[in-house]
């Protein structure tokens, strides 16, 4: 971090602290928002979801080549194959806009091009097959149908919209990247790494497996009630791999990488949860922005309505699943079918905390652009589908 930007953090935090009128009702009630939102966070999402995702984050960086990378997620590499990939990863990884980002700083730094990596980015928290069976469920299969596709065909555009416009960076990286020969293949097989991948997923996928609804299929039931039990059974799985088929070093590197990325990550997550539980707070709570103003801004299928659920959306935090029954009462408070997409297809998506922390993985100009294009998508979206259901 360069001088000049912990001096303006600095003046800030002191600008901050003299003149926000912290005796005031609501600034309190947004201060106590923000910590209660920040604990949420810690209680439900760093141990299931965070941890899990950093510690595959950091396996990406050392175990898995970087000519494995570049040849199926490179600038390179095969269109069809990589962004058909990548847009269908949220199937499997029911994680947040926070959780996904470990995984992306994983595959972006180890040489995955733009394009892949944001459609990755895009599809994990958005592409969540029990949120669209909820949303379908909840708030009309119509609803439901529009969120799968549009979420699909999102990460697909947003993916290759980033890499047109970033062509040329894609392109430095690719000629500065040092092509190494493959070193795991002298203590393991292919199939002993993709084993320990796999397994590492299933224990994020299952730890942090969301409650289901009362009237949801009874396989999800099932799964959840088991949940902690198959977790256990692969964390013993993983603990014999790593005994067995692993060196010493290789698991003080994969440790170092891990710490790396927490490093990274973590101190602009809690940042922007803060930020956001001060401004938005936590669902059904007020703040600093109640939620009743947001929903009067949302009515109907106007331009300015669905660009303001995007933007909306892409601010505020939402939780796996949380999503939709907080468009369950703001559609009961009058907000308009096309701005209930637009929310939903920016906002599990994006979030405060994510940009914050994306602008340290990729860089701010990055990151504004790819915001941008969620943004102007989703608003689109959300103005063809209210003209369709109007």
């Amino acid at each position: 971090m360069k001088e000049r930007t912990k001096l303006l953090i600095i003046a800030a935090g002191f600008l901050a602290a003299y003149y926000i009128p912290w005796d005031h009702e609501v600034i309190r009630r947004s201060g106590l928002e923000a910590f209660l939102m920040l604990q949420d966070y810690a209680r439900q999402h760093v141990l299931t979801c965070l941890i899990p995702a950093f510690f595959i984050a950091g396996a990406i960086a050392v175990f898995v080549s970087q000519a494995s990378v570049l040849k199926y997620f490179g600038a390179q590499a095969n269109k069809i194959l990589s962004y058909s990939v990548a847009s269908v990863s949220g199937t499997v990884l029911a994680v947040c806009s926070c959780t996904v980002l470990p995984l992306f700083a994983g595959i972006y730094v180890r040489g995955a091009g733009i394009g892949p990596a944001t459609a990755f980015l895009y599809s994990g928290p958005a592409i969540n097959v029990l949120a669209i069976v909820l949303t379908a469920k909840v708030l009309g299969w119509q609803l439901g149908l529009a969120r799968a596709v549009g979420a699909v065909i999102f990460a697909i555009l947003a993916g290759l919209i980033m890499a047109f416009i970033y062509r040329k960076d894609d392109a430095n990286r690719t000629a500065g990247q040092i092509y190494l020969p493959d070193e795991d293949a002298k203590t393991r097989k292919l199939w002993q790494n993709a084993l320990y991948m796999v397994t590492m997923v299933l224990i994020l996928v299952f730890a942090a497996f969301a409650k289901p609804a009362a009237d949801d299929a009874a396989l999800w039931k099932i799964l959840f009630a088991v949940k902690w039990y198959l977790t256990g059974v692969l964390l013993v799985i993983l603990g014999v791999m790593l005994k067995t088929w692993f060196l010493k070093d290789e698991l003080t590197s994969w440790v170092r990488a891990t710490w790396g990325f927490m490093k990274l990550i973590v101190p602009l997550l809690l940042v922007g949860v803060l930020v956001a539980g001060f401004l938005l707070g936590r669902p059904g709570h007020p703040a600093l922005i109640p939620e009743s103003v947001i929903a009067g801004l949302v009515g109907g299928n106007s331009l300015w309505a669905n660009l303001f659920a995007s933007i909306s959306g892409a601010l505020m935090y939402f939780a796996t699943l949380t999503e939709v029954p907080i468009l369950q009462g703001l559609l009961g408070a009058g907000m308009g079918q096309g701005p209930a997409l637009s929310l939903l297809l920016a906002g599990p998506a994006l979030s405060l905390p994510s940009m914050l922390t994306l602008s340290g993985i990729m860089g701010v100009k990055k990151t504004l652009t790819y915001c941008a294009i969620v943004v102007a998508m989703s608003s689109a979206a959300g103005m063809a589908y209210g003209w369709l259901m109007g």
